[in-house]
């Protein structure tokens, strides 16, 4: 039976990329579901009183050129800082949730992530987002109008709210089988609770 993995994921933060990078290979090679659930990250470090790694300056110095890059190194995965960092993702999360309505939600995930952490776009620029997503071959427009809905607003306010209320505190939050589990760093755990499962 498929194992269900809840991936709550901010496009502005590099550990959840690397996690979403992460969750795609072990989702190959194990039987594992992930739903992502987007959440607005500024709304849990204001809900929590966290904050981003990289406000103390050699916390962000360390994971920015050495702790980051390694992991990466070990995914296999390409990874560049953000120029634009950080960038403001709430139209980006409003997206992620229209793409899962309009049924494009793998392909404008793929394509935002890489806009942001390979290709060093500065994703707060609608007019950026929309030259990406259509470069990709996705309906930018229905995605970018339906983004502004308000039920896909209130949707995005509510996961939020629900992480929160969940224990997450910063992204990548995930769960599985009751247990949460922050950080990609912490996906061995993810993996060692599948191998001993047998997925």
């Amino acid at each position: 039976m498929s194992k269900v993995l809840e991936f709550y994921f901010d496009f502005g933060s590099p550990t959840a990329y690397l996690a979403h990078k992460r969750l795609q290979q072990l989702s190959a090679q194990y039987d594992l579901k992930v739903q992502y659930v987007p959440m607005l990250l500024g709304g849990v470090f204001k809900a929590t009183g966290n904050t981003t790694p990289v406000a103390v300056p050699a916390k962000g110095k360390y994971m920015l050129e050495s702790d980051l890059p390694r992991f990466a190194r070990r995914y296999g995965v390409t990874l560049n800082f953000n120029p634009h960092f950080p960038i403001n993702t709430l139209n980006l999360m409003r997206g992620a949730i229209a793409a899962q309505r309009l049924g494009c939600f793998d392909a404008y995930v793929d394509a935002v992530y890489d806009a942001v952490w390979v290709e060093g776009k500065n994703m707060g620029e609608p007019e950026v987002v929309a030259g990406v997503l259509a470069e990709k071959g996705l309906d930018a427009d229905a995605l970018m109008n339906l983004s502004q809905d308000p039920e896909v607003k209130a949707e995005l306010v509510q996961n939020t709210d629900a992480a929160v209320e969940r224990g997450a505190f910063g992204a990548p939050t995930l769960y599985m089988d009751g247990q949460m589990y922050f950080g990609q760093d912490r996906l061995d755990f993810v993996e060692e609770a599948l191998r001993d499962d047998g997925q």
